[in-house]
């Protein structure tokens, strides 16, 4: 860093209550930001490795952490992942010289709020503290890989650690950036209108994230609806009125279920991907626009294409990047926290105080295929809340220890023998397929291999 701007320009935004602890093996650093940010925060703490700065987290509350990936002994990243699987929800900007993609993707997996490469200009410091500030006051955002955070409802990230929805994280961290066109595609319930609003928040496109459900659109009012009319272009419009194209300019369009559209709005759709521009019904001109689209389905397209249902032009138009999310039933491995992340969700939405699910609970709930998927998990969950206690279909019966279900194992069994009998039957409901049961069991194919090998040897 060149230089140290005066040290009220750097905080002149900040609240005066806030607690900072700065953590870098550099002192130069920890001494720029800490006469920086003394004038007008509460308190300022530093410290040059994570132990350090272990202790000082312990002894005093923060507000916001500003963590170096590079520390001596323990990494940033594994301290801020360690703080997260700990439950600590401190905002984290994690501070870097080596500015490249795969180590914004891993400040996000730790659970950074926002990404700061060194060298970095003290306007740009000060904007990605404004930003954590202002999630922690509003509840709620999103890690931008490289650029910082956008507000977002509460609750928009992507929960799970099944390696499906790993690789879903990361390839969201790569294509929001860009300019792609996305197409995602997961049964109803799933979480595709999740995904395309966390695109939408790692991209940094100012515009809105907009979203509509073609299938709820009467087919004669679609176009209007997405490309806005002029007055007196049909019966009843008294006046002009934008699209949602128009919209969501220099923001995000979420299309959900596109099948639905009939072939000549397919068609008007192709153009207006191609030409970036719009003609809302009875004007003469078109009107450029600048919207991202990502399209989404329950039913995929390239079925819909063979059946000559959807146009095969449009179909490669939109299917530049694919995102499959898999349905509950595959990662079944990912109940517990979701659960968890609902429970949570749900009593503040409502009002509620948090209601005890057991172990034995979420075992039960495992024993269900969800055919709603999460959407249905999170109403099991409401309804559990309100009711004050786990539907009786899922509750175990008065004095079960623990759910065994029919052809469960015995209880006597050591825990060795459960894991490996539940995997090969996974395996063999799975017809030998391992990718697809490690899905289900939410571990990884390398892991189920190497179980295999140690059982047969």
């Amino acid at each position: 860093m060149n230089g140290a701007a005066p040290s009220g320009s750097i905080a002149a935004r900040l609240p005066g209550g806030a607690a900072v602890l700065v953590v870098d093996g550099e002192p130069g650093m920890c001494s720029f930001l800490s006469r920086a940010l003394r004038p007008r925060c509460a308190l300022v703490e530093t410290a040059h490795d994570a132990e350090s700065a272990e202790a000082l987290r312990r002894r005093y509350h923060f507000d916001l952490l500003v963590v170096d990936v590079r520390l001596p002994g323990r990494s940033g990243l594994e301290w801020v992942a360690a703080l997260r699987e700990e439950g600590v929800r401190t905002e984290v900007v994690v501070t870097a010289a080596r500015a490249d993609l795969d180590t914004a993707v891993a400040a996000l997996r730790a659970g950074a709020a926002d990404f700061l490469p060194k060298p970095f200009r003290p306007e740009q410091m000060l904007s990605a503290f404004e930003r954590c500030m202002a999630r922690r006051h509003a509840g709620g955002g999103n890690f931008v890989p490289g650029g910082g955070t956008r507000p977002g409802p509460a609750g928009a990230r992507l929960i799970g650690g099944a390696p499906a929805i790993e690789e879903i994280r990361e390839l969201v961290a790569r294509v929001a950036p860009t300019a792609a066109t996305v197409l995602i595609e997961g049964e109803t319930g799933t979480g595709k209108e999740l995904v395309a609003r966390s695109i939408h928040e790692h991209s940094g496109r100012p515009g809105p994230f907009v979203a509509v459900n073609c299938a709820s659109i009467p087919g004669e009012l679609i176009e209007s609806e997405l490309f806005g009319h002029v007055k007196g272009a049909f019966t009843g419009a008294h006046q002009s009125r934008e699209g949602l194209f128009s919209h969501a300019h220099r923001g995000t369009l979420l299309l959900d279920e596109i099948t639905e559209l009939a072939p000549p709005m397919q068609s008007k759709l192709l153009r207006v991907l191609e030409e970036q521009a719009i003609r809302p019904v009875g004007a003469d001109r078109e009107t450029p626009v600048d919207a991202r689209v990502i399209a989404a389905t329950n039913r995929g397209l390239a079925p819909a294409v063979r059946a000559g249902r959807f146009r095969e032009d449009l179909y490669y138009r939109l299917n530049v990047i694919t995102i499959a999310i898999p349905p509950l039933r595959e990662r079944i491995g990912d109940l517990p926290v979701l659960v968890e992340h609902l429970s949570r969700a749900v009593c503040a939405e409502l009002g509620m105080a948090p209601l005890p699910i057991t172990h034995a609970d979420v075992e039960r709930l495992g024993t269900y295929a969800w055919p709603g998927n999460v959407r249905e998990l999170r109403n099991v969950i409401e309804r559990s809340l309100l009711l004050g206690g786990v539907p009786a279909q899922w509750a175990p019966p008065a004095g079960e220890v623990r759910p065994q279900g029919e052809g469960g194992p015995p209880i006597e069994w050591p825990l060795a023998r459960v894991e490996k009998e539940h995997m090969l039957r996974v395996l063999e409901h799975c017809g030998g397929n391992k990718s697809r049961a490690a899905r289900m069991l939410g571990i990884s194919r390398k892991t189920m291999e190497r179980k295999i090998r140690l059982w047969s040897s």
